[in-house]
């Protein structure tokens, strides 16, 4: 009977020493990749500004081809959208929000599997016949402590992601 007993207080300590360290991790986080592509802005611009074309260059969808996507609101630029419902994916939702032709495009994300907010914004920057594109995302995840946890670990999960799709944005970019 007492080893039931120290189990259960060993147990519950540890699972409130896990609460207790969330409250002192950030609720913020900040993702951000880069890559060269040796392509005019305006070329790499055409392929973020229109939702249907993320497909073929963004992780996620090559990770589950079969996800049901959606679109509303124009064809592409400010006010696009997209959602999405995917088994390995989760699902979520996009809006572009704001875009600057061949400079800028920033986007609002919504996953309601961890009813989380997000701003994601993609920068290109040409020079010399080659665009850095810098893809970044921010948010915050609320003061539930062990979601502070999942922005702890946000560049991780997230940045693998970027990584993958600036990579597969810079393959389809650079064909001529």
């Amino acid at each position: 009977m007492k080893f039931v007993q120290w189990t259960l207080a060993a147990v519950g300590t540890i699972a409130l020493a896990i609460v207790a360290a969330g409250f002192f991790l950030p609720s913020r986080f900040e993702v951000a990749r880069s890559t060269v592509i040796k392509a005019p802005a305006e070329k790499i611009y055409d392929l973020i500004v229109e939702p249907r074309l993320w497909m073929g260059w963004s992780a996620w969808g090559r990770r589950d081809p079969a996800m049901d996507v959606s679109y509303s609101g124009p064809p592409f630029g400010q006010g696009a959208k997209w959602s999405w419902a995917s088994k390995t994916e989760n699902g979520g939702m996009i809006e572009l929000t704001s875009v600057e032709p061949n400079r800028r495009i920033q986007y609002a994300l919504y996953v309601p599997y961890f009813n989380l907010r997000s701003v994601g914004k993609f920068a290109l920057d040409e020079d010399a016949g080659a665009t850095r594109v810098t893809w970044s995302s921010s948010g915050d995840v609320g003061s539930n402590p062990l979601k502070h946890y999942l922005a702890h670990w946000m560049d991780r999960i997230v940045g693998e992601d970027f990584e993958g799709g600036l990579a597969n944005l810079k393959a389809m970019a650079e064909k001529p």
